[in-house]
């Protein structure tokens, strides 16, 4: 009797769905971005996604808090309890004027602090049963799904989001959630993040505080320790600017010096003080530059920006971008010959170091805590220098650009692939 000859099993790459190719539902080719309505944290991860390749392939997801009011004195607690504490006082607010109604006293109307006039409508808002539903139920057809967060109140769900569908999701969260670390497949933080653990800092801090000082433990094997922040700007996003301005800056006499100036904080306090600093030493350099852009962040201390524009705006090298229209900031990081920062903002001075342009920052004597440190990074790596008005700006130097987004990209691809997942772009 001769044996039956059973038909050789199909190729693995004929007639067979293309997740299956690297393995059953092992590809990410989506993800989902929870941001807290904060520009700078949302725009790292969406960094983080773009340099994935996944820019077209993400949805975005907001953690609203209750606005207007005494809610802008909450922002401390905890998103659920803040939500519920708004809640009771809608009801007294309502039961209040229903008491007052029947007495046939006449009410003003009360604005709306958390309705469409807040812009809380229209917005898609975090929800961690949709979202654990939206994972398992298109796992099998579309695979995994990376959820990128940043931000303290992104925190929570983010967390709950690993915990509840760990075998569908794999869930990156940006800036030190100050919570066990394990909560999250990765975390990327930047390394000043972790300068309250050193000797220094500790030297700093009473020892009976030191409990409730976080983080408490060094970084462990799934944190990705960044130099500044993560952010959209990459060669394609720089040429695409300079294309698009291309009429307005191509002219502009050389070199151009591009001012950046932003605002006081907790960790780098400063007034009118370093306004009167800066302008003095932009006046010094000015023989230097063939043109000088100047440009206030929306917080800017008003003092200090109508100093700078009586000192500077009549000066015929000068521009000084008075908010209105299109923002330049992208045309200025293409077409910048050096910049000139205040040393308050990471996010900003990432953005500009990434460029290998020279980089002058003013103000960092006054920072403390965290910030010293980053800055003290920055200068042990020759990426910026101090700004003291001897500068010749028509004299360039550079450095090795900061690669923060790139090198977390990679990082998130090796991670995925211990786990057997890959990245279908």
């Amino acid at each position: 009797m001769r044996p039956i000859q059973l038909p050789e099993p199909p190729s693995p790459t004929r007639g067979v769905p293309e997740i299956f190719q690297d393995g059953a539902y092992s590809v990410i080719r989506r993800a989902i971005v929870i941001g807290n309505g904060s520009p700078t944290s949302e725009n790292q991860s969406i960094g983080l996604v773009r340099a994935l390749g996944l820019y077209d392939k993400h949805v975005l997801y907001r953690v609203t808090r209750p606005r207007g009011g005494i809610n802008e004195w909450l922002h401390w607690l905890p998103v659920s309890l803040h939500k519920k504490l708004d809640y009771l006082m809608c009801l007294v607010r309502k039961y209040s004027r229903i008491l007052l109604t029947s007495r046939g006293e006449k009410l003003l109307p009360v604005p709306s602090e958390n309705g469409s006039s807040a812009g809380l409508a229209s917005i898609l808002e975090a929800d961690l049963k949709q979202i654990v539903t939206l994972a398992r139920g298109t796992y099998e057809k579309e695979g995994p799904l990376l959820v990128v967060a940043s931000g303290r109140d992104t925190v929570s769900i983010a967390s709950s989001i690993k915990c509840v569908a760990s075998e569908n999701v794999f869930v990156v969260q940006i800036q030190h959630p100050r919570s066990q670390l394990n909560r999250f497949d990765l975390v990327i933080t930047p390394q000043h993040d972790f300068y309250p653990l050193s000797a220094e800092a500790q030297e700093q801090i009473p020892r009976f505080l030191h409990r409730w000082i976080t983080p408490r433990e060094p970084p462990g094997r799934n944190v990705v320790l960044t130099l500044g922040s993560l952010h959209q700007i990459d060669a394609s996003a720089l040429r695409s600017a300079a294309i698009a301005w291309h009429d307005e800056f191509a002219p502009l006499p050389k070199p151009l010096l591009v001012v950046n100036i932003g605002w006081s904080t907790s960790h780098c306090r400063y007034g009118v003080d370093l306004g009167k600093m800066l302008t003095s030493s932009l006046l010094s350099v000015l023989t230097s530059c063939g043109s000088v852009r100047i440009s206030f962040s929306s917080r800017t201390p008003e003092k200090i920006s109508k100093f700078i524009v009586k000192e500077l705006g009549n000066n015929p090298k000068v521009y000084i971008w008075d908010g209105e229209g299109p923002n330049p900031h992208m045309a200025h990081l293409a077409w910048a010959d050096a910049f000139v920062v205040t040393a308050d903002s990471v996010s900003l001075i990432s953005e500009v170091c990434s460029t290998g342009k020279p980089v002058y920052v003013t103000g960092a004597e006054r920072c403390k805590w965290k910030l010293m440190d980053f800055h003290k990074s920055l200068r042990e790596r020759g990426v910026v220098r101090p700004f003291t008005g001897s500068e010749d700006i028509s004299v360039s130097w550079s450095y090795p650009p900061l690669n923060d987004t790139a090198e977390a990209a990679r990082r998130v691809i090796e991670a995925l692939s211990e786990r057997g997942w890959s990245l279908r772009a």
